[in-house]
Formats: structure tokens, C-alpha cells, sequence
């Protein structure tokens, strides 16, 4: 009735079925679960997630912005012990499909799911009329063991991806950091910009074709990926008001690093905030406010608990 996406099922597996926006630390609970399930039947673990989310079919104007894409969610939940990770992709067609039938032709027929893991608030199928009550009456018919996980609660509110944006939207990345599995991450196609960096001392790598959400506007620590080494970075996401401008950037300085990067897809891991975007009367002014940031940024990624992962 509808394509399957990337990657191929197994013939009996363990599944778990979700969106697994931002992989956080509740998605890893389901994870090790799943895991743990699959063990137990001598089956392969595998994760079903969407793309584009279903929201952005079902409501566009509300849709949220994503905070991982595809690759980046795939390979994040393969570090968690996954063994594969099947992309579906959303559209009407598979937005129409009844609840039982997403079970009986997708979980069952093409997955083989003889174990299902899933959140306490997982819905599948037309109208989001299934339920986790609906899944275990379809489990329990076929024999197929179910598990489902309560969310992870962490200072009193359960971890989310919605609790995520809401972070990251207010640039609260180290706080939201705290709650993912890895950093998060933009990744963007450097482009020519207005070159005004490299004439204060300061170049930049200018950013574009960005599909995931944005943080505040502001200066940030991060880690930027080039050809396998990682560079400690000061990036600015928001307009260069000092110089009259409006249109939001994102500009990342990699300290230490020489080179050209024009035209090179980067990976931009985000620590913790660094200060507001303001504007500077001066040059000067605005020179040696990015001497300040560069270094708070490297202080920022030296001291980083986590080391370097390179993906």
C-alpha cells in the first residue's frame, strides 16, 4: 500500500516505532530495552522512525522543525546498540492507514515483530488512533511480547523532544545537552559570505542549507568536524547587526584551524552559550568582544566532560 524506506527489515526482529527526534535520554531508555528484548529472542533490534515527521503531513502549519535529520537520528540510535534503523517515509497515504492495519501489515508483516517496545504515549495509525491499550489487545492476539516504557522524568518534568526544542529555541543548549545522548548538532554547506571576518582577524565559515532547528540568537561554544579532526569554535547564529544587517547567519570561527572550507558540508556540536548577539559601536569594539568569545569558547570545549566523538 506504501513504500518502505531505507533499510531493509529482517524477517522476525524486536522494533521499536517512534520518531526519535533529538535521540535523547528517554529515547535511550527504549533503546536498552529494546535491546534487552531482542537478546531474549536471539533477534535483531531495530528502530522505525519517519521522515518526514507526520506532523508536517497532517498539519504543516504547525509542523515542528526538526532537531535531527534522517542520517544523523540513524546513526545516533545505532550507537545506542540498534542494530538497524529503518527510515518510513510520511506521507498521506500512510497518514490514512487504520491503526490495526499499520500493525497487522508493517509491525507484523513486514518487520516479523515478535517483541514491541514502546513509550507510554505512543499512537500509530489514521487519526493517531491507536494506543499502547490497542497495541498490547494486537500483541497479545499474535503472541508478541510487549514492553512499555514510562517516560524518563529528569528535575520533575519527563524528557522529551518537545522539552528539547523548548530548549533549544531559548538557547539553552548546555541545559539541553544534559538531556540528549550527544550534542546537538547543526549541519550546514559553507558558503561565501560578506568575508568580513577574515579582515578583523576572525574568519568565518558562513553556513547554509541548515534543516534542523536553529538556537536562540547568540554566540555559542561548539565543536566543528572537518576531515576527521575536531576544532574548538566560536559560532554566531543571527544577524551582524553591527553592520546594519538583518538575516539570520549562522558563522562558525574554528580557532587554530587554516584553510578553505567553501563548499564542504560541516558538522557544528553545540556546547553551551557563550552571550546575546548585541550591537558594537565600533569595529574595535566588536573586535575585541571576539577575542573575548574565542576564548571563552575554547575554555568552554577544553574543559568539555565529553570527549571528542568523531562520527
Amino acid at each position: 500500500m506504501f513504500p518502505l524506506g531505507s533499510g531493509k527489515p529482517p524477517e522476525a526482529c524486536a522494533v521499536a516505532v517512534g520518531n526519535f527526534d533529538g535521540v535523547h535520554a528517554g529515547h535511550a531508555v527504549i533503546a536498552a530495552r529494546l535491546r534487552l528484548a531482542a537478546g531474549r529472542l536471539g533477534l535483531p533490534a531495530v528502530a522505525l522512525t519517519f521522515d518526514p515527521h507526520p506532523a508536517s503531513v497532517l498539519r504543516p502549519d504547525r509542523a515542528p522543525v526538526p532537531l535531527t535529520t534522517p542520517g544523523r537520528r540513524a546513526e545516533l540510535l545505532l550507537e545506542l546498540g540498534i542494530d538497524a534503523v529503518c527510515v518510513q517515509p510520511a506521507d498521506a497515504a500512510l497518514m490514512a492507514v487504520e491503526a490495526e492495519e499499520f500493525y497487522a501489515e508493517v509491525l507484523r508483516g513486514r518487520f516479523g515483530a515478535r517483541a514491541v517496545v514502546e513509550g507510554q504515549d505512543f499512537r500509530f495509525g489514521a487519526r493517531r488512533a491507536g494506543d499502547v491499550a490497542m497495541l498490547e489487545r494486537l500483541c497479545r492476539s499474535d503472541g508478541v511480547e510487549l514492553e512499555v516504557v514510562a517516560p524518563l522524568v529528569v528535575d520533575g518534568e519527563p524528557v522529551s523532544s518537545s522539552r528539547l526544542r523548548r530548549l533549544i529555541d531559548a538557547g539553552r543548549v548546555g541545559e539541553a545537552r544534559s538531556l540528549m545522548t550527544a550534542a546537538y548538532r547543526l549541519t550546514g554547506v559553507v558558503t561565501t559570505g560578506a568575508r568580513r571576518g577574515a579582515t578583523i582577524g576572525f574568519p568565518t565559515a558562513n553556513l547554509t542549507d541548515i534543516a534542523t532547528l536553529l538556537p536562540a540568537l547568540g554566540v555559542y561554544a561548539a565543536r566543528v568536524q572537518v576531515d576527521g579532526d575536531v576544532f574548538a569554535s566560536a559560532v554566531h547564529v543571527g544577524p551582524n547587526v553591527t553592520f546594519g544587517e538583518t538575516r539570520v547567519s549562522v558563522e562558525a570561527h574554528l580557532i587554530g584551524f587554516s584553510g578553505d572550507l567553501y563548499g564542504m558540508t560541516l558538522d557544528v556540536d553545540f556546547l553551551d552559550r557563550v552571550r546575546d548577539t548585541r550591537h558594537f559601536a565600533s569595529v574595535d569594539e566588536l573586535t575585541s568582544q571576539l577575542a573575548a568569545d574565542v576564548a571563552a569558547a575554547a575554555r568552554i570545549v577544553a574543559t568539555d566532560p565529553i570527549p571528542n566523538r568523531k562520527t
